[in-house]
């Protein structure tokens, strides 16, 4: 008898013990902070809307799992291949947002012609703030988009990308990346 109730006891130990394991692991893969587009896919091209040879508006974006103690958002979306990927000498920074709401969840096509309420619209490579989009001199360039959730909100004026790096060092509570291409030519 004493044998049987150990048993059970055990199993429902075991029991209980997997449960409290599967529910915590489902929570923090929910919690990752992530960066999507519906305009393109990760690793996919980025549609020549958002470049140079279209609107050169900012693509639509998407925000899930920001981290709790979010103060602020930060992105920068930059280019490491510039001017030539086989023989790169840069990173071209395209944009350079934050202070975001740390409840935003998306970010509209077109949002960086100006910074949404509350946020900042710091300096891109071109000397000015606001979206600049990919205009590849040579060949297929990567785009990186990396989005920071802070602990912090920072100061308002515009801020270069290093600045930002510099402003952001130790309060950053995650990150995500969302990385495109684009050729000139591209559709």
């Amino acid at each position: 008898m004493v044998g049987v109730r150990t048993g059970c006891v055990l199993r429902f130990v075991a029991f209980v013990v997997a449960a409290f394991v599967f529910v915590f692991a489902e929570a923090s893969v929910a919690m990752a902070l992530t960066l999507t587009s519906p305009a393109f896919e990760a690793g996919g091209k980025i549609p020549s809307k958002y470049t140079c040879e279209g609107a050169d508006v900012s693509p639509p974006l998407a925000i899930a799992g920001v981290p709790d103690g979010t103060k602020s958002l930060a992105l920068v979306e930059d280019d490491p291949d510039a001017p030539d990927p086989k023989a790169p000498k840069v990173v071209w920074v395209h944009w350079v947002l934050y202070n975001l709401s740390a409840d935003t969840t998306a970010l509209a096509e077109g949002a960086g012609s100006g910074a949404p309420a509350g946020a900042t619209s710091g300096i891109n490579s071109w000397k000015r703030s606001g979206y600049g989009g990919p205009c590849p001199p040579i060949g297929r360039h990567r785009y990186f988009h990396k989005l920071y959730a802070l602990d912090t909100k920072l100061p308002a004026q515009p801020m270069t990308k290093g600045e930002l790096e510099a402003a952001m060092k130790g309060h950053v509570l995650a990150q995500a990346e969302l990385i495109g291409t684009y050729q000139k030519g591209d559709p």
